[in-house]
């Protein structure tokens, strides 16, 4: 190309200027290539998505959660964690090389000695795994080669409330999201007349307290709170109309309250005003969506009989289970049920009957009742506490009675379905139950593993707070138990 007669010379910083200046752009098209290309890359591998990530990060294995949380933290030791050695030592006092000066609360710290105290429930093996679980979960045990058993879960809160709150949040200090709030924000809402994020909560169970923000948005908009369910005439409170108000005119209060609040919008930009006017529309629709999937009534007897006795009984476990199902069925994406009782310091041998006798059958009867209908191949369903329980006994160890303190160090919890590879059982205790000797699983992994089940990526999957990147696995390293999911 022949050089422009009236271009005037160029000194030779300006022609470093100019060559550096259509370099930089040709590297800068280079880079953004690169990110469109990858980012094309992960779009291909995901879904289509409601929420912000649309689509997912990858294709997701799981479509929706159960999880079934036994709040007070039930003994590992009393379920799936079986070690004939404590009933060898019955009595004998913790070794001090076990122990290896880890902290104790406050309940058992200050006791003369810590007699080892071996389970009074027999344990049997099932399933082509072989997975020890104990007499006391009969159906459940009946389908260990659908679950991967977690054996090495641990946690640093050494209380319920910073344990319960890390497991539900991801963080032991409450106001951060809760984990049915991020997947609501993350993947939407697949039934625009039902909530994204519903919360059960068994009725009548006195033990340690549950806090609504367990469930909430934290600093996420309020639209991605969990919704609870209630037993009941009403079971959203507030949903009803009031006497005199038929859907006539609930429907022209709402129209102009909506025209109010945009208005208000406008001059304010705040955010909290569009959340409420969604959520007014949510509970109109509500009126009619809810009475309809929490009417158990339709179900069929045999159905009914697979559950149990109480699942004719609204706001007891088996009818939560078997409402979780049908709120499943409906498109909901996070069924959070709460069980209280498992805080057992003294009494271990009746607590446990009785909270086994509740929740084993309902719990079997969900997995099965899934697998009937082809949904358990894409519904996550999780089972566990915040923690464990202590080996040994905290208060008098007696021949058929005994107790158990608070133990972070290791416990137990299991997943099914949504892509996870049954019939494993993954990690390991020492034979005293008391330290993890193989694949520790931390709660910060149990998160990426769970986010991973349903398409994303819990290192890109982000909201700003104060500033910063926040995201349910916090800062620390977190990794996906691989292990236990299916290959792809």
């Amino acid at each position: 190309m022949s050089p422009n007669p009236n271009r005037e010379p160029q000194s030779t910083v300006e022609v470093r200027r100019d060559w550096l200046l259509r370099a930089g752009m040709g590297l800068g098209t280079i880079a953004l290539a690169d990110v469109l290309h990858r980012d094309r890359a992960f779009a291909d591998q995901g879904i289509p998505s409601s929420g912000i990530l649309n689509p997912t990060h990858h294709r997701p294995t799981a479509k929706r959660v159960i999880y079934l949380f036994m709040a007070g933290g039930p003994s590992q030791l009393e379920t799936f964690d079986y070690k004939p050695l404590l009933n060898e030592r019955q009595g004998q006092p913790l070794p001090d090389s076990v122990r290896a000066g880890q902290r104790l609360t406050g309940m058992s710290g200050n006791q003369a000695t810590l007699p080892l105290a071996g389970s009074i429930f027999t344990f049997k093996q099932h399933g082509k795994s072989g997975a020890w679980v104990s007499e006391l979960l009969p159906q459940t045990a009946k389908y260990v080669d659908d679950m991967a058993i977690l054996r090495s879960m641990t946690t640093e809160a050494i209380n319920h409330d910073p344990a319960i709150t890390f497991l539900q949040t991801g963080n032991q200090i409450s106001g951060r999201p809760s984990m049915g709030a991020w997947m609501h924000y993350g993947l939407g809402s697949d039934n625009e007349n039902l909530p994204s994020f519903v919360v059960l909560i068994t009725k009548g169970k006195v033990d340690q307290p549950l806090y609504s923000r367990l469930w909430g948005s934290g600093f996420l908009p309020a639209r991605y709170q969990g919704v609870q369910f209630r037993s009941g005439k009403e079971p959203v409170l507030y949903l009803t109309n009031p006497p005199g108000i038929d859907a006539a005119s609930r429907r022209q209060m709402l129209d102009r309250l909506k025209q109010l609040h945009e208005v208000q919008a406008e001059r304010t930009a705040d955010p909290e005003l569009t959340a409420r006017i969604a959520q007014y529309e949510m509970a109109y629709r509500m009126q009619t969506s809810v009475p309809e999937v929490t009417d158990l009534s339709t179900e069929s007897q045999s159905t009914l009989d697979r559950y149990g006795d109480q699942a004719k009984t609204p706001g007891t476990f088996a009818a939560n289970c078997l409402l979780a199902r049908r709120l499943a069925e409906r498109g909901v994406k996070f069924i959070q049920l709460y069980h209280q009782g498992w805080d057992h310091h003294g009494g271990v041998p009746g607590g446990m009957r009785t909270q086994c006798s509740e929740t084993d059958q309902p719990t079997g009867a969900l997995l099965e009742d899934l697998k009937d209908r082809g949904m358990l191949d894409d519904t996550l369903v999780v089972w566990g506490g915040e923690f464990g329980r202590t080996n040994y006994s905290q208060g008098k160890l007696t021949a058929d009675n005994y107790g158990r303190d608070h133990h972070p160090r290791c416990f137990t919890m299991w997943m099914a379905g949504g892509g996870v590879q049954g019939g494993v059982v993954y990690g390991e205790t020492c034979p005293f139950g008391y330290n993890i000797v193989e694949n520790p699983v931390h709660v910060r992994d149990f998160h990426a593993t769970l986010l991973h089940a349903l398409g994303i990526d819990h290192e890109r999957f982000t909201a700003k707070f104060q500033g910063l990147d926040a995201r349910l696995t916090g800062v620390d390293p977190a990794r996906v138990v691989s292990e236990i999911l299916k290959k792809a």
